[in-house]
């Protein structure tokens, strides 16, 4: 049983945990929510581009092939990556932009995996979800912006400890769920409030635990560089910058041949974060929901397509790949990503409906009307 000073100090701590972060994450909310959907969303704003039907029974096209005519739709720009979405597996995303080390002005040409016929390029940096996904990600405000919404999310998980400690003696007294109608307004928000908090305790947990991890991704890949990537690559710190470049599709040969029970996830190109301005960084990965998520990075030489090193990510950057699909529920289909809405808009709901009783009692002097709600139902 806590005393009145434990219960005091709880309700503080949950009062201003929950006060200085709910703003933002009433923003995380509801930027979230379409981007649970932005498969859909974009289909539906026509933003997607379609594999078309054709008779195909050859090979697929080189990887050189596919690169080529990306850069020619491009012309002056590099290629940065080169990926598959899930759902169009007969498409290749190239990623461009003026520099390796470019933050904007990227370009995505979409071409045939069959043919290497240029399919199209989708809006970059531009339209609804852009806007959804910047201000979910770093508020437009790049690093400091992560950071800040990272520290945000821990201080909801704060709230949610302090909350579920609040909620204990609370409940003492009281069926589980139970909603006071008959005794008056302040009782029963505070109660829906608690229902719905107790409710969306573990996904909001999770997904503000999650979003933490996410916000240091850009830290975390940092470190990943300056830890195991510079051993990788520490043969070739002195070596002149490669004047030519070896194939792309041999060079995905000899990953796939280092790798043989894994499949390409994404290529990442010489100079760009994921590997080195001497290498086409490979990363492979499983074919199962889980191993899906996690890529093994394969070093290939880019200027004789030889291989230079290949070893598993460590801890944290494993952590970092689970953590952010199971961010947007988005690794169970259309059934859990409704659920992932459902428990958002209710996430909603507990973040605006604490939002109110504060602004409703502001003026009151510590202990604040829930603190002594919480006294006297516990006692």
């Amino acid at each position: 049983m806590l005393s009145h000073s434990s219960i005091r100090r709880w309700a503080w701590v949950h009062k201003w945990s929950s006060l200085v972060c709910t703003v933002f994450m009433l923003l995380l909310c509801l930027t979230g929510l379409p981007l649970i959907f932005h498969h859909e969303i974009g289909d539906w704003l026509d933003d997607h581009i379609a594999t078309p039907e054709i008779a195909h029974q050859g090979p697929m096209a080189s990887m050189d092939t596919v690169l080529a005519a990306a850069k020619a739709r491009q012309p002056g720009m590099v290629p940065l990556y080169m990926y598959r979405e899930e759902d169009e597996p007969l498409q290749w995303v190239v990623r461009l932009a003026k520099t390796t080390m470019a933050d904007s002005g990227f370009k995505h040409v979409v071409v045939d995996a069959r043919t290497a016929q240029v399919l199209g390029e989708p809006p970059s940096e531009q339209g609804f979800m852009y806007v959804m996904f910047k201000l979910h990600v770093d508020l437009f405000a790049g690093l400091p912006g992560m950071l800040f919404l990272g520290l945000m999310g821990f201080l909801l998980v704060i709230a949610i400890i302090s909350g579920v400690v609040l909620y204990a003696p609370f409940m003492r007294k009281l069926p589980f769920g139970e909603v006071r109608h008959a005794r008056g307004e302040k009782l029963k928000r505070l109660d829906i409030h608690n229902l719905l908090g107790i409710v969306t305790l573990s996904w909001f947990f999770v997904v503000g635990a999650t979003g933490v991890i996410n916000a240091w991704s850009d830290l975390l890949v940092k470190y990943w560089q300056f830890d195991q990537m510079s051993q990788m690559i520490a043969p070739y710190k002195n070596l002149p910058l490669p004047t030519r470049f070896a194939s792309l599709q041999q060079s995905l040969d000899v990953a796939q041949k280092t790798e043989p029970e894994m499949q390409l996830g994404f290529i990442a190109f010489p100079g760009t974060p994921y590997t080195s301005k001497h290498h086409y960084g490979i990363f492979m990965r499983g074919d199962t929901p889980l191993t899906k998520r996690l890529f093994k990075p394969v070093l290939v030489d880019a200027q004789n397509a030889t291989l230079t090193d290949s070893r598993p990510l460590p801890w944290y950057l494993v952590a970092l790949l689970v953590s952010q699909p199971l961010h947007f529920g988005d690794y169970g289909g259309t059934t859990l990503k409704w659920i992932w809405a459902v428990l958002d808009i209710l996430s909603i709901i507990v973040l605006w409906t604490g939002l109110k009783l504060w602004w409703r009692k502001r003026h009151q002097y510590v202990p604040d009307v829930n603190t002594r709600i919480l006294l006297s139902e516990a006692y």
